[in-house]
C-alpha cells in the first residue's frame, strides 16, 4: 500500500480536524492499480506555514483555503506553480466565486471545492486525483525506464560491438601485413579468433532484434501445431558442437512426440537460450538434462533444463531475468554474452501466459523450469 501525503492549509481548526477524520480510514483502489492508496494528513494554519511544509515534506496533494491570515491561498498556489512541484492543489473556500475559480484553475488548481463540503464530496475529488496521480506517475516511470533501456542499449552497443570490431580489425591488420610470415596455416588461430568475435556480434544483434520486436509489441506470433520434442532436438543439434568443445554431455528425457499449438520460433528461442546457457556456464565434463512432459490433469506443459555448472547465488536470482543483466563473478568474467538471453526467454514465456523459475546451488548447478498452459 502506498501513502499519499495531503497538506490541509486552512485557518479553521475544525476544517483541518474534519479532513483528518474523513480520511483516517479512507483508501483508494482501482482495478488497474497494483496497490491501494491511503492518506497521511499534514496541517498548516497559514499560507506561510503551508509553504514551509511544502518545502520540507513535499506533499502529493494540497487542500488550500483562499482566505488566510497573511498571504492568501492563490499566492500559495502561484508559489507551487512557480516551483514546478509535482503537487496537485485543490482550492477549498467558502468564498467561492466564478472569478476565483477561473483564476485558481488558470494558476494550476486541479479542482475547486466550495465550503461546506460533505465527506463524500471530498472523497470523490480525492479518488479522481489519486487515479490521475497514479496514471501520471506510471507514465513517467515507463518513460524513464524507456530512457534507461535506450541508455543500456547504446552502452551495450558501444562496448559489446566496438571491442570485437577493434579485435577483428587488428587481426586483419596482422594478416594484411603478413606479420606471421607467408605460411597461410600460421594464420589459422587469428582467423579462428576473428570468426569467434564475429559470431558473438551476430548473436548480440539477433538478441537485440528479438528484444526490440517483443518490447515494441511487434512480435507477431505464428501459432502452429508443433512437436516440442522435435524443436528441442533441433536446438540440441545446433548446440552440440559447443557441448563437444566443453566435453558436456546432453541428454533428452521426453516422449517421442509432444504436440502443442505454439509459435515454433519462440519455443526454439527458449530452448536455444536455456541449453546454450546450460553449456556455457557448465564445468568441463559436466552434463545437461532436458526434460519435457505434459500434465493433462493440471493442464500444463513443462520444459526443464538442468546442468551441473557453476550455479547462481540466491541474491542474484532476482536480477537474472532483467535486460542487459550479466552476473559478474570470478567464474563468469571471461564468458561472453549480451545479458539479454534470459530476459527474452522470460518475455516470451509470459507472452504465452506461462512462467519461468530457477533453482540453483552454487558450484552444484542450476535448473530452469518453464511451465506453459495446455
Amino acid at each position: 500500500m502506498a501513502t499519499l501525503k495531503i497538506l490541509v492549509v486552512d485557518d479553521e481548526p475544525g476544517i483541518r480536524a474534519g479532513v483528518e477524520r474523513i480520511l483516517r480510514n479512507f483508501k483508494v483502489d482501482f482495478p488497474f492499480m497494483d496497490e491501494m492508496y491511503d492518506f497521511a494528513v499534514l496541517e498548516a494554519e497559514t499560507g506561510e506555514r503551508g509553504i514551509e511544509i511544502i518545502e520540507s515534506e513535499k506533499p502529493d496533494i494540497v487542500l488550500l483555503d483562499n482566505k488566510l491570515p497573511g498571504i492568501q491561498g492563490v499566492e500559495v498556489l502561484e508559489y507551487v506553480r512557480g516551483k514546478k512541484y509535482d503537487i496537485v492543489v485543490v482550492m477549498i473556500t467558502s468564498y467561492a466565486s466564478l472569478e476565483l475559480a477561473v483564476k485558481a484553475t488558470h494558476d494550476g488548481a486541479y479542482d475547486f471545492i466550495p465550503k461546506p463540503f460533505t465527506p463524500q464530496e471530498l472523497k470523490s475529488s480525492l479518488e479522481n486525483i489519486s487515479k490521475q496521480l497514479y496514471l501520471k506517475r506510471m507514465t513517467r516511470k515507463m518513460k524513464n525506464e524507456g530512457k534507461q533501456v535506450r541508455f543500456q542499449f547504446l552502452s551495450v552497443l558501444s562496448h559489446e560491438l566496438k571491442a570485437p570490431l577493434n579485435a577483428v580489425e587488428g587481426y586483419l591488420g596482422i594478416m594484411k601485413e603478413r606479420q606471421l610470415g607467408l605460411n597461410f596455416d600460421d594464420y589459422n588461430e587469428v582467423i579462428e579468433r576473428s570468426l569467434k568475435r564475429l559470431s558473438g556480434m551476430r548473436n548480440l544483434i539477433m538478441d537485440l532484434l528479438d528484444l526490440t520486436k517483443i518490447e515494441s509489441g511487434k512480435a507477431n506470433q505464428k501459432i502452429e501445431h508443433c512437436d516440442l520434442v522435435n524443436i528441442a532436438r533441433g536446438s540440441i543439434d545446433i548446440m552440440m558442437p559447443y557441448a563437444i568443445q566443453k566435453d558436456v554431455e546432453i541428454s533428452l528425457n521426453a516422449p517421442e512426440k509432444l504436440m502443442k499449438y505454439v509459435d515454433p520460433d519462440e519455443i526454439e528461442i527458449i530452448f536455444n537460450n536455456l541449453i546454450s546457457n546450460a553449456i556455457k556456464y557448465n564445468k568441463d565434463g559436466g552434463t545437461v538434462e532436458i526434460d519435457i512432459y505434459e500434465d493433462t490433469s493440471a493442464k500444463k506443459t513443462t520444459l526443464c533444463v538442468s546442468d551441473t555448472g557453476i550455479g547462481i547465488k540466491e541474491e542474484d536470482k532476482e536480477r537474472l531475468f532483467g535486460d542487459f543483466v550479466r552476473i559478474k563473478t570470478a567464474e563468469t568474467k571471461n564468458i561472453a554474452g549480451s545479458g539479454l538471453g534470459l530476459s527474452i526467454v522470460k518475455k516470451i514465456v509470459e507472452l504465452n501466459k506461462g512462467e519461468i523459475t530457477v533453482g540453483s546451488v552454487p558450484d552444484k548447478g542450476s535448473v530452469f523450469t518453464v511451465i506453459l498452459p495446455i
